[in-house]
């Protein structure tokens, strides 16, 4: 049996005594003997917990390195031998090869999340000193104590987190879901030119979601959930108060719509000029990629090019640009590179203050031959990528003409 008041605490060679021994020390002395708990289940717990206490992935490899190296599954204060003693290359095996000088730093990961003790010896090695009888007298090496005396608190946090992470997503669905819905709402009242001010239920929309950090919390995430659910209800009473005899306005939709695709393909033949039949195609593909907010109002989904020039036509009055700006725009650059510099505006949201006027701007520089759509795509995906970069940097690039230019 372990001999009292020969258990260290003081780490052995420079090291210094640190306050996070200490109090663990103290947790464990007023702790009841007798206090049991799983260690698997408490290592599931302290993995929930892991961006709390501070531990890398590394780390928890050796605390499940240390605790294989007890023979129970139930730890219980008081015992004699909560004490392992591997050797380092033991250590490092069971740890899936970590090199010594790592496992040092881990295991100083641990000891300073409060979840194991060092018990040196005199010479820092790490064993066993056994009784005549052949039990284990005193052992030195990590102690598990603290793992067992904050398995309460572990749990708890654990719990904790669990329900946090449950919340979230719950409300990131609830946030997709009334996007999506409100983006196929906002299409059909276009495709249906229902008499209601879409435009301006558009910019709601993309202002609420101009505000949103790439890793929001809940308490920005519940507002937002609750003003866009808001926001999906009052579209979704406008588009009903408009609906009326289903079956003569389908009959007169699909009577039109024959005339409707022969004029538009027509306007399409117009407006294919010297720069249309020039200008390097986007990869629809890669514009899906670029510009996910685009792809909400696509009809079919986005994957050919007359998707793309179907969708800004969807776009193109919920973002307040005028049919002559667009005429313009279509002129100078041609449908196809007018439709993806929509898209490139509709994802930049509310950094674009006046979208029709933009376009304008941008169609000048295209009629003179100084305008390419794709650095401005080639940068929003770059900046789309830099996700340590503010938000307000990324949106902020060269490659963007300025507004007032």
């Amino acid at each position: 049996m372990q001999m009292p008041g020969l258990n260290p605490t003081a780490p052995f060679g420079p090291r210094p005594l640190s306050a996070t021994a200490l109090r663990m020390q103290r947790d464990v002395r007023r702790a009841p003997d007798g206090k049991a708990a799983h260690k698997w289940k408490t290592f599931r717990h302290v993995c929930e917990a892991r961006a709390e206490l501070r531990l890398s992935d590394r780390s928890l490899t050796v605390l499940n390195a240390l605790l294989s190296f007890h023979p129970e599954t139930v730890l219980t204060l008081g015992s004699d031998d909560l004490v392992v003693f591997p050797s380092n290359r033991e250590l490092s095996v069971r740890s899936h090869g970590i090199p010594a000088s790592t496992l040092r730093r881990h295991i100083a990961a641990l000891v300073d999340a409060g979840l194991i003790l060092r018990r040196d010896s005199p010479n820092g090695k790490r064993y066993a000193r056994r009784a005549p009888a052949g039990g284990i007298e005193q052992a030195f090496g990590f102690d598990l104590s603290p793992l067992v005396a904050s398995a309460d608190e572990l749990a708890d946090r654990a719990a904790r987190i669990i329900e946090e992470r449950r919340a979230l997503d719950a409300l990131r669905e609830q946030i997709t879901l009334a996007r999506r819905d409100i983006a196929k709402m906002l299409s059909y009242g276009i495709e249906q030119n229902v008499d209601a001010d879409l435009p301006a239920l558009h910019r709601e929309y993309t202002e609420l979601l101009a505000g949103r950090p790439r890793a929001a919390g809940r308490e920005t995430l519940e507002p937002l959930a609750a003003a866009l659910t808001e926001l999906s209800r009052r579209i979704l009473c406008i588009l009903e108060s408009h609906v009326g005899d289903e079956t003569d306005r389908d009959t007169t939709i699909d009577a039109e719509r024959p005339a409707a695709e022969g004029r538009a393909r027509n306007d399409e033949a117009q407006h294919t000029g010297p720069q249309d039949k020039a200008w390097s195609p986007v990869p629809v593909r890669l514009l899906a990629e670029t510009c996910p907010d685009f792809v909400d109002y696509a009809r079919d989904g986005l994957r050919t090019a007359r998707d793309v020039t179907d969708t800004a036509a969807i776009v193109r009055p919920l973002l307040g640009v005028s049919p002559s700006a667009w005429e313009e725009t279509c002129a100078a650059m041609g449908p196809g590179p007018a439709s993806v510099t929509l898209a490139l505006i509709l994802q930049r949201g509310s950094a674009i203050r006046n979208p029709g006027g933009y376009l304008r701007t941008l169609a000048r520089r295209a009629s003179a031959g100084q305008f390419s759509v794709w650095p401005m795509l080639m940068a929003l995906g770059a900046s789309q990528r830099r996700k340590d970069v503010p938000a307000a940097r990324k949106l902020s690039s060269p490659s963007f003409p300025d507004e007032s230019a």
